[in-house]
């Protein structure tokens, strides 16, 4: 099964506007909530299809394992945006946490869930940059076909579009439509 052949295609210029407007959000939502960690969660998907019926379930499939995580551990969480664009679906939450307890989480999440490492989890605290894996002394994210860091592949596009969808597409089948 190919979970790529519907969806509306995005290029650069739709998905850089889709960043800016992120940015935007995420200022919005640090006036409206001073002092809390804010998270900023998307699918990672190669190609010009970001979105469709197969990829929001998906995505709804790995968030309810993140939430599960975040209940897990008692962490109070707060979903205050969702957007389901032809961009993708993004989730935007606020933790009542500390950032690195938070940013742990995610990392876990990524590394550790089912479907964890298609999804790009950002943590973010008013007034500085994302929180890294290298400040918490975690190597970079992986590649999910060679295990080589993920940044490595994407630069050199050691990986074709198609070869990269084929894995999503299994994963879908392999766990949301079982």
């Amino acid at each position: 099964m190919n979970i790529f052949q519907e969806g509306n295609p995005q290029d650069i210029a739709q998905v850089l506007a889709v960043k800016d407007y992120r940015v935007a959000l995420q200022q919005k939502i640090f006036q409206k909530y001073h002092d809390t960690t804010l998270v900023d969660i998307n699918l990672n998907i190669p190609g010009p299809i970001k979105n469709n019926q197969y990829l929001i379930e998906l995505f709804n499939y790995g968030i309810k394992q993140l939430e599960k995580e975040w209940q897990d551990k008692n962490y109070n969480y707060r979903l205050v945006k969702a957007l389901n664009i032809d961009a993708g679906c993004e989730n935007f939450y606020i933790l009542q946490e500390s950032s690195k307890k938070v940013k742990l989480s995610t990392i876990s999440f990524e590394e550790n869930s089912s479907v964890g490492r298609l999804f790009d989890a950002d943590v973010l605290v008013k007034g500085r940059p994302a929180i890294s894996r290298k400040e918490l002394n975690y190597a970079s994210r992986r590649c999910y076909l060679c295990d080589r860091p993920a940044k490595e592949c994407a630069r050199s596009r050691r990986h074709s579009v198609q070869k990269m969808q084929k894995y999503i597409s299994s994963l879908y089948t392999k766990y949301v439509n079982k």
